[in-house]
């Protein structure tokens, strides 16, 4: 088992499964000489040669509606979009075909599509390029929506993604890339729609994804450490379908939950989770449901306003105090 970055997970991924199916294909803009504005494709082109790593005009609409097409014909085509924020001008090639196709076709046309692309804030790259806009997706019945935390899961749930036949949306948190962590040996994957509790618990449950996942864990045992809280950690790695099974059950062991994102509070994937506790686990809740997400401005350039602008580790902390059970204390019986 090695230790690699994030960044490293996806390029051995993309480029094992080159090797392996020669019907899958990368498509981006500049992920072939330029090697991708986040080196995800690095040797890529090189290895593989333009056929199999095409360069794109910067027209998103274009190239997400190309590869819809390939995919109908039977290549397997992984599109990189250079960052999530330019995925709204392939919305209607997303939602309206490729979400679409396989069901309104009787499923006798899959659509196996991978579309990578990297979000989030905390890099000072303002307001239209900073966006976490997953919820739009996951609110898109034939679409799958995978949002992994870690190099392991990068590598398994990439894998799972483009030897599937349907659409996906795969996620790539900008602050990620860098990380390191143990990736398995072999030819392993990661089944999507599948939560995965990274840390047991007993007193409470803090659900997450993506690289707030990784904020939650680191937190979760400062608060094993100093307020001798034993908190449960779920990430849910996949976005649609939602493993609510997980989310559930968990909740229902703890009593007592936090939903964390780093995207705005109203209306996102926190709101559905909230929902589905509500509805599935009301009679366990000791406590109400809390939210920690980011506040619902445009995220600013300036850095310490940008800080200001994000969730992170201090607000869980804060929510993890505010909703932990009150301890018992025991006091000896007065004298007589």
């Amino acid at each position: 088992m090695a230790e690699i970055t994030f960044r490293q997970a996806l390029n051995d991924t993309l480029r094992e499964e080159l090797l392996r199916d020669e019907n899958v294909v990368l498509m981006g803009e500049e992920i072939g000489a330029f090697e991708g504005s986040y080196k995800i494709t690095a040797g890529l082109l090189k290895e593989f040669g333009p056929r199999r790593v095409v360069d794109t005009p910067i027209c998103e609409n274009g190239f997400v509606g190309m590869a819809i097409g390939a995919a109908m014909m039977g290549l397997r085509p992984v599109v990189e979009i250079m960052t999530i924020n330019f995925i709204i001008l392939a919305m209607d090639e997303i939602v309206n075909h490729a979400a679409k196709i396989y069901y309104m076709f009787g499923g006798q046309c899959p659509v196996p599509l991978v579309i990578r692309t990297p979000g989030g804030g905390g890099q000072q790259l303002s307001a239209t390029h900073s966006q976490n806009l997953e919820v739009w997706f996951a609110h898109v019945p034939g679409l799958k929506v995978i949002a992994p935390s870690t190099p392991a899961d990068a590598k398994g749930l990439l894998r799972s993604a483009i030897r599937g036949n349907n659409p996906v949306l795969f996620l790539e948190n900008l602050a990620l890339y860098n990380i390191r962590g143990e990736v398995p040996d072999g030819d392993y994957t990661t089944p999507l729609g599948r939560a995965k509790v990274t840390k047991e618990g007993t007193d409470l449950t803090v659900i997450s994804y993506s690289r707030m996942a990784s904020v939650a864990l680191e937190v979760a045992r400062q608060a094993q450490r100093e307020l001798n809280l034993n908190v449960e950690v779920v990430d849910i790695r996949s976005l649609r379908p939602l493993d609510r099974e997980t989310i559930v059950q968990s909740v229902k062991k703890t009593n007592r939950a936090i939903v964390f994102e780093e995207d705005w509070h109203s209306y996102g994937i926190g709101a559905e989770i909230a929902a589905t506790l509500q509805e599935e686990a009301f009679d366990d809740l000791d406590a109400p449901i809390k939210r920690v997400a980011s506040v619902e401005v445009p995220l600013p350039y300036s850095k310490p306003l940008e800080t200001a602008a994000l969730t992170g580790p201090k607000q869980l902390m804060e929510a993890i105090r505010e909703l932990a059970p009150r301890r018992r204390r025991s006091f000896s019986a007065p004298a007589r």
